[in-house]
């Protein structure tokens, strides 16, 4: 039996109790019994486990935490059992988030925007773009927008960008260039790649805020709307789907009861962004990592980053060669990363091309979890789990579907695994910067300029 089936066979098994109605019946403790009971552990000493938000975490021998990281593809595997480890509860599974809207990690450069997606944005722009702005003053993008610029164009773009997975876009990308007659400046990037700043949700909010302090009622309700109507388009493409929807489901309410959050608004603009927040249900926990958990956001940036270089031949070498783009003065990088991939991460250091202060210590015998107490879980829960011990694995290994020769695809990633690396590289340097406030290069980072030219020799359109 492969690597990769024991692993997707002990996602699926916790994946069915955790959709079980009795799952959420279960105090945490038990729950985290349940998990521990289905640790698998690589011939190497690596442990893993399959926890919150429907992701694999690796253990780190040198301090104990548990890092979100996608599982190895060729190695065998064994499964144990921890009755005495502690977990901490952050790693447990509540169900909502396992009911998480897929996404994709594409950059917008090489496959186009569905054109359908495209024009519908144009046409509510162009109505949106006659509004007065002394009726929609510009509060918010003054830095993208002209002076001039109504906000009700302003809030179709943060909607745009917001909602997009990662903002790096085809320097001729219709759904960008449409915007071009509003522009204040250049966009940041060149005529083949722009790479855009994504906004936070303040930077939605703002404007509404300041129309309901202001008393106009009517032009904060069309802002909503607005939002609303852009996300709702954009849910036509995965690259923007899980953001749109919980934009929608935050900005709904607001739209159904006028004046919902006019008293959060005298406050001021950050007591509206929590209102918000507190309207999104638990399932949007992962899209809204941004705004609640920077931290936790750059790690799961991270895993989706080692997700998509998982075809090369050394995927962890493959994603650290991206994190030494990142700006580190204060070091902090290394400890944000599991202790395989800061291992990459120090080779780099030892050849000069980043830094790097981890360091490694001794695996710890055990973990140790709370008991259950007189909560009883379901019997087919109790025990190890259902599958056999397993032998080492095939000359070939499997990921997503496919079959991949030992060592990788020595031919290299097709255009939308290339897109994909590209936009995960990206969205981590974006994850960075909200975390630390390091700079993002304005004509992207070093690492991806070989994926950019790539892409642009295989783009849906023609540059003239």
């Amino acid at each position: 039996m492969r690597s990769w089936d024991a692993f997707s066979a002990s996602e699926a098994e916790i994946r069915g109790m955790v959709v079980d109605p009795r799952w959420r019946e279960l105090p945490v403790p038990a729950q985290a019994q349940v998990i521990a009971a289905r640790v698998l552990v690589t011939p190497d000493g690596d442990r893993w486990l399959f926890g919150a938000h429907a992701r694999w975490y690796l253990h780190d021998p040198a301090d104990g935490r548990w890092h979100p990281a996608p599982p190895p593809r060729s190695s065998s595997v064994r499964q144990v059992s921890h009755p005495a480890a502690v977990l901490p509860a952050r790693l447990i599974p509540r169900g909502p988030d396992f009911a998480a809207e897929p996404g994709s990690t594409q950059a917008f450069i090489g496959p186009d925007v569905p054109e359908a997606l495209t024009e519908q944005v144009r046409v509510l722009l162009r109505a949106s773009g006659r509004k007065s702005e002394l009726e929609f003053p510009l509060t918010a993008f003054d830095e993208i927008f002209a002076s001039d610029v109504p906000s009700t164009v302003a809030a179709i773009w943060g909607a745009v960008m917001w909602c997009s997975y990662a903002p790096a876009f085809d320097g001729n990308e219709r759904l960008i260039t449409i915007f071009g007659e509003y522009l204040r400046r250049p966009l940041p990037g060149d005529e083949w790649v722009r790479w855009l700043p994504q906004p936070s949700l303040l930077d939605l909010v703002v404007p509404v805020a300041e129309r309901a302090r202001n008393g106009r009622a009517r032009a904060a309700l069309r802002l909503l709307a607005l939002l609303a109507d852009t996300a709702r388009i954009l849910l036509a493409d995965a690259r923007f789907r899980p953001r749109a929807l919980a934009l929608i489901t935050m900005i709904e309410p607001a739209l159904r009861a006028q004046g919902l959050d006019d008293d959060a608004a005298r406050v001021d603009d950050e007591t509206v962004r929590q209102a918000w927040l507190s309207r999104c249900p638990p399932r949007f926990g992962r899209a809204l990592l941004a705004e609640t958990d920077p931290a936790d956001n750059f790690r799961h940036s991270v895993y989706d980053l080692l997700e998509a270089v998982a075809f090369t031949p050394d995927p962890y070498a493959a994603a650290a060669g991206f994190l030494a783009d990142l700006s580190d003065s204060k070091e902090r990088l290394p400890r944000m990363l599991c202790h395989r991939l800061r291992e990459a991460y120090r080779e780099l250091d030892q050849a000069g091309l980043t830094r790097t202060s981890a360091a490694e210590r001794t695996q710890p015998d055990g973990f140790q979890i709370p008991q259950t107490g007189e909560y009883v879980v379901p019997q087919e829960w109790t025990g190890s789990g259902s599958f056999p011990a397993l032998p080492a694995p095939l000359p070939a290994t499997v990921t997503g579907g496919q079959a991949v020769p030992e060592g990788g695809d020595e031919g290299g990633p097709d255009r939308a695994s290339a897109a994909a690396v590209l936009g995960a590289a990206y969205a981590t340097g974006l994850a960075w910067q909200r975390l630390t406030g390091a700079r993002v290069p304005a004509k992207g980072f070093a690492g991806s300029q070989g994926l950019v030219q790539r892409l642009i020799r295989e783009r849906d359109d023609s540059h003239p």
